[in-house]
């Protein structure tokens, strides 16, 4: 079957869709702190993928953001927001320096969902060149969940489309194939996720799947969230993809040419100066989000973890930070 061009009734199906997932996802030296409305000793435990109760990270070595997203702002920088939604851990900090502006239990360990997939992207343009060709084995056409769902069995197809494949429509067929083409295996290339990790100095987070499918042994925290989404930001590669509403790439199939919509709410949304980041949802990690935003020079990012209303929260912790820091410039 071809892929054409989808029709304007299709894109607007398309939008309500999304549309229809954004309200569906929405119906540290600062392990010290603890915002306002921080949650207490009785807040909701998670499970920890390994089996257990899961905490918040214990100290490791330092990170290669020194401090990034566990500093904390200025008083006159914090943001003092109510967020009365379900929410198990999240963090509003500032993309330049890592200054956190809000937080809720930020060392708190849970699954992640596809933001793992922020991990598989660094490691990806790590150790590929953008004018790779990857090859489409079996194993990335019968992948489970989402997908891009048109990669062509046998052929050899770009990395580049394959990173937007994975960053916009969270294609778990794409992190496979990725995978494949860097290190071979999915299991030598979680391996390399793992030691970025470490390289990182990730305190609170490992890696089991390629693309966050399996919560098992997959898990990460708020502050080591931060540390990541900054890490794809500050790639020239990265940064334009998670940056993106849709794409449209050449592609080794029938009508020539991929079309690829993200599932950022923000992007969507048209939430002013969205410029990432990603998605995530499992049963287990609940609706997951990592988001950024900039307007003038000043850059916030959130990421938020098993919430009952990621888009609200989203904005209303963006719209408050970018408030609050405009005061204090004043």
């Amino acid at each position: 079957m071809s892929h054409r061009p989808p029709t304007r009734g299709q894109r607007l199906r398309h939008l309500v869709a999304a549309a229809a997932f954004a309200v569906a996802v929405g119906a540290v030296a600062l392990l010290v702190f603890m915002a306002p409305d921080a949650a207490g000793p009785g807040s909701p435990m998670g499970v920890n993928p390994a089996g257990g109760k899961v905490g918040s990270a214990k100290a490791g070595a330092a990170p290669v953001f020194t401090s990034y997203g566990t500093r904390l702002a200025p008083p006159a920088e914090r943001v003092r927001v109510q967020i009365k939604q379900g929410l198990v851990s999240g963090l509003l900090f500032n993309v330049r320096s890592g200054q956190v502006l809000w937080a809720r239990d930020p060392g708190r360990i849970l699954p992640i969902a596809s933001l793992t997939k922020m991990m598989t992207a660094l490691v990806t343009v790590a150790h590929s060149k953008p004018g790779d060709l990857a090859l489409i084995t079996t194993a990335a056409t019968h992948f489970v969940g989402s997908g891009v769902g048109l990669l062509p069995l046998g052929k050899r197809v770009p990395v580049e489309a394959l990173l937007y494949g994975l960053l916009l429509p969270s294609g778990n067929d794409a992190a496979i194939a990725l995978a494949q083409h860097v290190a071979g295996n999915q299991r030598r290339f979680i391996e390399m996720m793992n030691a970025r990790a470490r390289a990182m100095g990730l305190r609170c987070s490992h890696f089991s799947t390629v693309s966050g499918i399996v919560d098992q042994d997959n898990y990460s925290c708020s502050t080591d969230l931060a540390a990541l989404a900054h890490a794809v930001l500050q790639s020239p590669q990265l940064a334009p993809i998670v940056a993106s509403r849709s794409a449209i790439l050449p592609f080794p199939i029938k009508g020539g040419k991929l079309y690829l919509y993200n599932n950022n709410p923000l992007l969507l949304l048209r939430y002013p100066g969205t410029d990432g980041v990603k998605t995530g949802f499992t049963d287990a990690a609940g609706v997951c989000l990592v988001a950024s935003a900039r307007r003038g020079r000043t850059w916030l990012g959130v990421v938020l973890l098993h919430s009952a209303d990621a888009t609200e929260q989203a904005e209303k912790l963006l719209d408050t930070g970018f408030a609050t820091l405009a005061a204090a410039a004043r």
